[in-house]
Order: C-alpha cells, then structure tokens, then sequence
C-alpha cells in the first residue's frame, strides 16, 4: 500500500501576500452578485487566491472586507486578492466588457451551455458571475452577459452552493492554462 506523507509548508512552495501581489495573474475575473453569506464570500477569496484570478468584483449587498465573518473563510486571502466594491452588477459587468473580458454567468437559463463544453479560448480575458444564494442572477445582468454557463446537476437539489460552484467553474476555466504562470 502506497504511503502518503502531508507535505510541508515549505514543500508546498507558496509565496507570501507580497509575492503574489507582484506576480503575474491569470486573466480571469469574478463578480458577485448580491452575495449574502460572508462565509460564501470569504469562501470564493480563498478560492480567488487558489487560481491567482485577476480580480473579485463585490456587487451590491454583497460584504466586503474587512469582516470577521469573511476573514473566518478567506484565511487571509482577503489581503492577497484584488478586490472592488460596486453598487451595482451591471457596473461591474460594463466595466470589465470594457476592458475586453468576455463576461459569462453562471446560471441556470434557457440557451446555456453545458460547463463541460466550455473552454476560454487562447488569451481571452474572461469573467464569471455568480449569484444570490436564493434568487440567482438577476435577469438585467444575464441579459448584459455574452453567454451563460450552467454546471450539469442530478440529484434532488436545484443548485449547488455558490463557493462550491466557484470552485468547480474556475477549474473548469484553469484548463486553458497549460501552463502555470511563474511568480
């Protein structure tokens, strides 16, 4: 039976906030839209660290940092990711379309494609929305979005929840990067 000894910090080889401030990012960004729970929050910063995304776009009633119920998921992760308030979705929306990202919700609607059957093509800069725990995506800003993503489901529940389904798209989205960036 293969043994499997837990690595060390300094095995693991990650760099500190510094660090990653300075190094290069993939160009992938992340808007919330109307996020309520701070744990869901703190839970995508730490998933925004994991990925080395460009940017976390807090829209609405979404929390910001600093907040010790974020800071309970995030793990610090709030001091390493870029991060931007906007009162509204649609803001946050137009401004990325702006800067040429490629904005997809991630929701469950008529004409969506399956996450599996999507893939960022070579050097777009692309941006996911992700929605209230209860009501979603608000349909003003999947109408402003340039397409829709939607994760496979078959069990009895509707949806995942929102830190989960973050996890599972930036995974998704990572695949198109072969090769990781260096810090």
């Amino acid at each position: 039976m293969t043994q499997h000894r837990l690595k060390t910090m300094q095995e693991l080889g990650r760099m500190n906030t510094a660090q990653f401030k300075e190094a290069d990012k993939y160009p992938l960004c992340i808007i919330l839209d109307n996020v309520r729970s701070m744990h869901n929050i703190g839970s995508c910063f730490r998933t925004c660290d994991a990925f080395r995304v460009e940017k976390l776009c807090l829209c609405g009633i979404t929390a910001v940092p600093p907040h010790r119920e974020i800071e309970k998921a995030a793990l610090g992760a709030t001091l390493s990711v870029d991060w931007q308030h906007y009162e509204d979705t649609l803001q946050a929306v137009a401004e990325l379309k702006a800067k040429g990202y490629k904005v997809y919700a991630v929701e469950q609607v008529e004409n969506s494609t399956p996450l599996q059957d999507f893939a960022i093509p070579a050097g777009e800069k692309t941006a996911f929305v992700f929605g209230n725990e209860v009501e979603g995506i608000r349909q003003d800003v999947v109408d402003a979005c340039d397409g829709a993503l939607e994760i496979p489901q078959f069990g009895t529940k509707h949806s995942f929840n929102i830190s989960v389904t973050i996890g599972i798209v930036l995974w998704q989205a990572f695949q198109a990067y072969l090769n990781p960036l260096k810090p």
